[in-house]
């Protein structure tokens, strides 16, 4: 046993050793700043997944889907297209908006994005049509965007002074909450002081529409005075006389002659009155007003939240004596995120724990199970310091890599700490008169010993890991924080093995005298073990063909599992999609939604229920007035009860005919939305040019997909039959009466979606002036036909006598992808995966939906990304290996050991596939980064067997036959069986509470890798060495062409068995 005296890892170690107070103080501050890190660490539920996008909205007030689309939405796509780094277009054109969604590549730099998005936009200036208003990027939210929704109701209030006090207090004061990025108010009635006109009273007084525009806006203009000087002073003039107040704009003079005056409050009513509604909200089924907080890109959600919600407790005094309920949890992510970051926090201390107890028993010995331990925390504290210097946040994923690795951690510590114990021992054992090595000596040379079984076996794992973090797409995103995680605590593992655990045993090992005899649980393994790996050898042939057969019969049955791209989550939290008839007034919408509220709180899990219909104004979604999204808050629930609360909310819904439900978790959806834009798990995409044809493609698709076993929830997401009401101009009547068609179309904007003619003020609160048509007469057809309009002769005619009104049929949207006319299927799948139904789909489609020339269908969402992960899953992991094979090579030094360490791998593969057979035969992309992570953990054991086969022969100049074969089994017995039972139990509480909230995507995982452990261990332990001692070569002691053959003490050997040993 000769000390090493070169090379880096031996003046590594070596250095630890000398120097091991310097060492010891340096972990010891290490752990200090870990800990302090870990307390500025920013939580979260998931690392930040959506790609970086840009939302550009434009209000186009008045005009229909059909003109937003080819006025506004296509110049935008055509300035945007051709932008670096667009991966991505999409856009949605709505009555009076148009949004266009850039998504970048993932690397990209999404402040230039921005920057350059802008400059773009600036091309525009005099393109877009008059009264559209200038496209406005909206604020950069996180991949969750929401952190907060807040309801307002009152029994003393109005729905515009709760509005009111929503708009100009609340959102002031979150706003101002840092990392807020903006907040958005749904519902209510927002504050507005209306001229409404009395056709009647314009014939009357003979008066134009324009006349009372022009006299309105004379009366509310703002115009700077200037300022005078002095010798003395600079005096800063500030006018005022602008009509603030209903009473004072209802006197503004219109038209004087004859010595009187006409004023606006002759020809209309001044009112304070809302605006016209684009979305309403209700809390618990009552009438009110929503408030929905959404954070900044990057921001930690916990403080956004807890920040938000110190300033709501500061308001709520104020706002609870003025007789209005505050509900400001309605909608709260943190709850997850808090229950999820604990659930993985404690399977992380749990298996820790039963870590600990492993170590205890098998090593029997309070100062190496010490020893051993230490290197949890300080693995642990390392990772979390590199990972918050980098910008990590501690989430589900990059704590589910610190709980996957928790038993890896201790493997190179108990390893080293292992071999060192037992040398220290025999050196205290010294026979012959021999005089005892000094202890530094013998620590030094047990630790160089296994030194190359624990470099090159991390080097595996962290080498096999590196595919996960190269995946692309949102996968990627969610995937390669959880691989740095693990690759770093496996690494700082390496570096403890190498420094502190030496360090560590010749501090604590050398003083006392150790036991002379090994743990109780180490020899009685051992014991059993010889007898068993000598029946396993009589059988080997057999044994050798069971494992083909099985390994072969395992790897047939994974063309028969589901797949699907993420589990559901258990958030607590469900958001349902309500569509009605396209075309549903908002009154209608709202009216359903207090129904369904009512419905819904009968369930008894059911805490809260909020409605948003419609939209708010620069928020997020553009649905319509018959589209809203209800939040229900579910109390805390376990076990079953979680699992059947979506069935239970699906069967309530379905006492609603005629409507279409959607229901989903928030973070499901979120992750789906970011797929493919929509909240499904299916999207078939058809393109095409003209909009009716896709129309009923659109319908084909959808009959399609509804004879598809498992379909649920199928919604053409842009129908047609939205009522319109055509009004065409006739040219020959417009220029009999000496109008102009510019004349007609602005006074029908002003009577029927109103025009802003200023602004009034009251304190520090600004409210819109509008002139608009009085209510009663701007509610059927022959209401608008009746609008008059004045000509330059002073005559009078009506709108029906100058153009042609009759009801039709459009669409409330027009969606584009790439620049192009889609029509857009969603579809969830319920009582099996995703990816075969998304198969059987495609069949059913190419069979019964015919497609004229220039269209064609593209299905996009969880499959189509589960396909691509898998697909660079797959490619990067073959890279892997070759580099992985390359590395071992090294290590191995001869080809016949490297395929003896590999041939563990396909049964590790066995494993792992019945683990997800057991838990019910579901492959998520979770279960496929498991079998990769599985490979890596497999490769340890084996390494460790065959290089101390190789030091035994190499270093000890032991021949290598039966006897040693035997031998280093025996001796590497305790630490595989140690390190494989610790990996076990770090995952254990991970794999058995996988359905858990925070656990759904690591569980699937953890069975993976724990399946696969059990399997591989026992070929690793039983199978291995067989195969070693026939086929393996060390340097120039290999066995000899003769045959021999290893007895048990007292038994005879078999002359026909090759090269073996047997019991």
């Amino acid at each position: 046993m000769s000390a090493p005296n070169k090379g880096f890892l031996g003046h590594v170690i070596g250095f630890s050793l000398r120097f091991r107070g310097v060492v010891l103080i340096l972990a010891a501050v290490l752990i200090g700043f870990g800990l302090y890190s870990l307390s500025r660490a920013k939580y979260d539920v998931f690392p930040e997944f959506a790609p970086p996008q840009v939302v550009v909205q434009t209000e186009a007030p008045g005009l229909a889907p059909e003109q937003v689309e080819v006025l506004v939405t296509q110049l935008i796509e055509n300035s945007i297209n051709g932008v670096a780094g667009i991966e991505s277009l999409r856009s949605n054109s709505i009555q009076g908006l148009s949004v266009v969604t850039a998504t970048f590549g993932p690397n990209s730099d999404i402040y230039r994005n921005r920057q350059v998005i802008a400059e773009r936009l600036t091309s525009l200036t005099g393109q877009l049509p008059q009264g559209v208003q200038p496209p406005l990027m909206t604020p950069l939210t996180s991949s969750t965007s929401i952190v907060l929704a807040v309801g307002l109701t009152s029994d003393k209030q109005s729905l515009m002074d709760l509005r009111t006090l929503a708009d100009w207090t609340i959102k002031q004061r979150l706003l101002a909450v840092p990392g807020v990025a903006k907040v958005a108010v749904f519902g209510g009635e927002a504050k507005q002081l209306q001229i409404q006109i009395r056709p009647e009273r314009l014939i009357q007084y003979r008066l134009s529409i324009a006349e009372v525009l022009a006299a309105a806006r004379n009366a509310t203009g703002v115009r700077g005075a200037g300022f005078i000087d002095n010798p003395n002073q600079r005096i800063v003039l500030q006018s005022e006389g602008q009509a603030l107040t209903p009473s004072a704009l209802a006197k503004t003079v219109v038209l004087h002659q004859n010595g009187s005056n006409v004023s606006l409050g002759d020809v209309a009513d001044i009112v304070e009155a809302p605006e016209p509604k684009i979305g309403g909200a209700s809390i618990m089924g009552k009438p009110g007003v929503q408030v929905v907080v959404s954070e900044q890109y990057g921001a930690n959600t916990l403080e956004v939240t807890q920040r938000a919600e110190s300033a709501l407790q500061e308001l709520r005094p104020a706002i609870e004596a003025q007789g209005i309920a505050l509900t400001a949890d309605l909608f709260r992510p943190a709850n997850f995120i808090q229950l999820a970051t604990d659930n993985v926090k404690s399977s992380l201390a749990i298996g820790a724990v039963l870590v600990v107890v492993v170590l205890g028993l098998f090593l029997f010995n309070f100062r190496t199970a010490l020893i051993s331990i230490a290197a949890i925390p300080l693995s642990l504290l390392m990772a979390v310091t590199v990972m918050e210097y980098f910008g990590y946040s501690l989430n589900t994923m990059t704590l589910g890599g610190l709980a996957i690795a928790i038993g890896l951690l201790v493997d190179d510590a108990v390893i080293t700490v292992e071999n060192i114990f037992r040398r220290l021992r025999e050196n205290g054992d010294a026979v012959d008169g021999a005089q005892p090595k000094p202890a530094l000596q013998v620590v030094l040379a047990a630790a160089w010993e296994v030194r190359s079984a624990v470099v090159y076996a991390t080097l595996a794992i962290a080498l096999v890991f590196v595919p996960v973090l190269t995946m692309s797409g949102i996968a990627g995103r969610l995937f390669a924080p959880l691989g740095v995680a693990y690759i770093l605590a496996t690494l700082a593992s390496l570096l403890v093995a190498l420094t502190v655990t030496p360090a560590l045993s010749l501090t604590l090992l050398t003083r006392r005298r150790l036991a002379e005899h090994e743990p109780p649980v180490v020899r009685w393994s051992k014991a059993k073990y010889s007898a068993l790996l000598a029946r396993v050898e009589r059988r080997h042939k057999g044994v050798v063909i069971a494992i083909v057969v099985m390994t072969l019969a395992t790897l047939a049955t994974l063309p028969f599992f589901g797949g699907g791209f993420i589990p559901e989550l258990k958030e607590g939290h469900f958001i349902v999609h309500m569509s009605a008839v396209p075309g549903t007034s908002l009154q209608e919408s709202q009216r359903l939604g207090r129904q369904v509220t009512l419905e819904l709180l009968k369930l008894p899990f059911v805490r809260a229920v909020g409605q948003r219909a419609g939209r708010a104004e620069k928020a997020d979604d553009t649905w319509g007035t018959h589209y809203s999204e209800i939040n229900v808050d579910l109390k805390p629930l376990q076990g079953d009860a979680a699992e059947s609360a979506q069935g239970e909310i699906r069967k309530a819904l379905a006492a609603f005919p005629g409507v279409n439900f959607a229901v989903k978790t928030f973070l499901t959806e979120r992750v789906e939305e970011t797929l493919s834009g929509y909240t499904a798990s299916v999207v078939v995409n058809v393109y095409g040019n003209d909009l009716d044809i896709l129309d009923g493609n659109a319908q084909d698709v959808a009959k399609a997909l509804g004879r598809v076993p498992g379909a649920t929830e199928i919604q053409v997401q842009s129908p047609p039959g939205s009522p319109q009401l055509m009004v065409k101009l006739r040219p020959d009547q417009i220029a009999r009466w000496g109008l102009t068609s510019v004349e007609v179309l602005d006074a029908v904007h002003t009577a029927f979606d109103g025009e802003s003619v200023g602004q009034t003020y009251d304190g520090n609160r600004v409210f819109g002036v509008s002139a608009i048509l009085v209510p009663s007469r701007r509610r059927t057809i022959d209401d608008i036909g009746a609008l008059p309009l004045r000509n330059p002769d002073g005559t009078y005619v009506s709108l029906r006598q100058v153009a042609d009104l009759y009801e039709t049929s459009g669409r409330y949207i027009v969606l584009h992808n790439g620049a192009r006319r889609v029509q857009t299927i969603t579809a969830n799948v319920s009582g099996r995966d995703v990816n075969s139904f998304v198969s059987d789909a495609k069949a059913l489609i190419v069979a019964n939906v015919k497609l004229p020339a220039g269209s064609y269908v593209e299905f996009t969402g969880a499959a189509a990304a589960q396909a691509q992960s898998t697909r660079d899953l797959l490619v990067h992991s073959l890279l892997a290996g070759i580099a992985l094979v390359l590395l071992l090579s090294l290590v191995m030094g001869s080809t016949r050991n490297l395929m003896l360490v590999l041939v563990n791998l396909p049964f590790a593969l066995v494993g792992g596939i019945l683990a997800v057979f057991a838990g019910g035969g579901w492959l998520s992309i979770g279960s496929m980064v498991g079998f990769v992570t599985l490979f890596g953990i497999t490769l340890r054991n084996s390494i460790m067997m065959m290089s101390h086969y190789e030091h035994l022969v190499t270093d000890e100049g032991l021949a290598w036959g039966p006897e040693i074969a035997i031998r280093g089994a025996s001796e590497r017995l305790s630490p595989i069986l140690m390190t494989a039972l610790v990996t076990a139990l770090g995952l254990l509480p991970l794999a058995i509470s996988s359905g858990d909230p925070g656990r759904e995507i690591e569980g699937p995982m953890a069975l993976v890798i724990l399946g696969g452990l059990v399997t591989s261990t026992a070929l690793n332990l039983l199978v291995l060495p067989g195969l070693a001692l026939r086929y393996a070569r060390f340097g120039k002691h290999d066995a000899c062409t003769q045959s021999p053959v290893l007895t048990t003490p007292g038994e005879p050997a078999q002359a026909d068995q090759k090269q073996g040993f047997v019991g």
